[in-house]
């Protein structure tokens, strides 16, 4: 079945977060910024006053360092905007979304089900994907301009705050849901029913590496 597309803005309702359904492709347009390790401790841990109106702004919290740059003028230049690995920053998240009321999180990689049932379920929030590399260029189509970008001197421009407006960015992948569950747990378990019927007929390997088996379901990673 053809995944379903949805246009989303980066201050969704309650109702608009409620009607994405694992598998489907977004499509942001409005406001969201990039945060990650950098800013989340600067705000949660050093107590620092976060430089923009949370979330009536933008509820959209991206993990990724963008290929920017200031010009002399203090203008921006902004190319490709990779995603990060998000569950580095696991243990931030709970305080940051009970603090700036963020609904969208936005990387690659996601969590288990059991992260976003304690973390993002509480807060009323999903995870969208994507795979990150080679993806970088194209998410950067989705950039209509920078707005600002925030604790730059005080972070590098990597860990910085970016305040991108974006038109339909993307595509991102719905990977969780408001109960909780995780898109690459539901196909895991489906691609590891037939892994003993890829492998009928082979000889199991002559060298093993420390740590390796012969139990096909080691391949699917949970």
């Amino acid at each position: 079945m053809k995944p379903r597309e949805v246009r989303l803005s980066t201050t969704p309702t309650p109702e608009e977060i409620a009607n994405l359904r694992l598998g489907d492709i977004v499509y942001l347009d409005g406001l969201l910024y990039t945060a990650r390790e950098g800013v989340y401790m600067r705000a949660l841990e050093d107590k620092a006053n976060i430089p923009m109106e949370l979330a009536s702004a933008s509820a959209a919290n991206f993990h990724c360092s963008p290929a920017a740059t200031i010009r002399e003028d203090g203008s921006f230049d902004m190319g490709a905007v990779t995603a990060t690995a998000s569950f580095r920053f696991a243990k931030w998240l709970p305080d940051w979304m009970a603090k700036t009321g963020a609904k969208l999180i936005i990387g690659k990689g996601g969590m288990s089900s059991k992260d976003y049932k304690a973390y993002f379920v509480p807060n009323g929030a999903v995870y969208l994907s994507t795979v990150g590399y080679g993806t970088g260029a194209l998410l950067g189509r989705g950039v209509e301009a920078v707005e600002a970008v925030h604790w730059h001197e005080e972070l590098g421009l990597a860990q910085a705050m970016w305040v991108i407006r974006c038109n339909r960015m993307g595509p991102f992948i719905v990977a969780s849901d408001l109960d909780g569950n995780c898109l690459f747990e539901r196909e895991n378990a489906q691609i590891s029913k037939n892994l003993d019927r890829v492998y009928v007929g082979t000889k199991p390997a002559v060298l093993k590496r420390f740590g390796e088996t012969d139990d096909r379901n080691d391949e699917v990673i949970g």
